[in-house]
């Protein structure tokens, strides 16, 4: 409900589409009361699975790029009342209970542990990050982790 909410807001014009517009709007409203979501449209990128129905709350100002694999009660937000949210890269896991919040950039690759609190930039891909704070893990192959990974041609 998402995506069509998405490609009806950025590519359908007209009286029509915009009734059917808010239409979906509504049921999507209802979806994401029932599970908990709090998914603002034109955030994620092409590829997001959310693994589990939970409190999943994100940020208008956030960008996430392709592929991000999401768990439940996980946060992704400003910090101190700034504007500013996280900007997160390609292929990124996002374990349950994460709260990745800030004016921060973390790379593309990269998987963060359950309940990992991030608030600082983490720019070398390909690591495993966890904690309070959180902290470099390990090196890792994230397509072990993310098996929708497309195959580079």
């Amino acid at each position: 409900m998402l995506r069509k909410k998405e490609y009806f807001l950025n590519c359908k014009k007209g009286v029509f589409n915009k009734l059917r517009l808010q239409v979906i709007k509504l049921r999507y409203r209802r979806i994401a009361l029932k599970l908990g979501f709090s998914i603002p449209e034109n955030v994620f990128g092409p590829g997001l699975a959310i693994v589990h129905y939970g409190t999943i709350v994100v940020n208008r100002n956030a960008k996430i790029g392709n592929n991000c694999r999401i768990h439940a009660c996980t946060n992704i937000g400003a910090s101190g009342g700034g504007q500013k949210a996280p900007v997160i890269g390609d292929n990124v896991y996002i374990g349950p209970g994460a709260k990745i919040y800030g004016d921060i950039t973390i790379a593309n690759n990269i998987a963060i542990g359950a309940n990992a609190t991030v608030f600082k930039d983490f720019k070398e891909p390909g690591m495993m990050i966890a904690g309070n704070p959180a902290k470099e893990i390990k090196r890792i192959d994230i397509s072990r982790i993310i098996k929708h990974i497309p195959e580079k041609s």
